[in-house]
């Protein structure tokens, strides 16, 4: 578990890093304001996912956790450091940035490799307790 939880968090600071470093490089006049409330929600999603995650006895898990969880730090560190969230992206009307691209694949990775580990574990889970 230890190997596992040292992945997610390396994967999230660097997905966290890529994003920020993205959001520094590319300036944009589209932003989204994020209340206090949904930055610390985003803080206690991410520290949630590197907490939790690494529990399942998945690489994938954790990596997919790993990605999520840099995009929820993205947010949370771009939400304070520009006082709303930068978007450089901009797509038939709808804005977005690398964090919120990274919460959408993390969230798809992680889904995925605990129903594959599901799966593979399919005949723990029907053992009688």
């Amino acid at each position: 578990m230890r190997r596992r939880r040292m992945i997610a968090a390396v994967v999230a600071l660097v997905v966290a890093g890529a994003a920020v470093t993205h959001e520094v490089l590319s300036p944009t006049p589209f932003h989204h304001i994020r209340s206090p409330g949904v930055l610390v929600l985003a803080g206690v999603i991410a520290l949630a996912l590197l907490a939790l995650a690494p529990r399942v006895p998945s690489l994938g898990v954790a990596v997919g956790a790993g990605i999520a969880a840099g995009g929820a730090l993205g947010t949370l560190v771009s939400g304070i450091a520009w006082n709303g969230v930068p978007d450089p992206f901009v797509r038939d009307g709808i804005a977005f940035n690398v964090s919120d691209l990274a919460i959408a694949v993390g969230d798809v990775v992680l889904v995925a490799a605990a129903l594959v580990h599901a799966w593979l574990q399919r005949g723990d889970l029907r053992r009688p307790a």
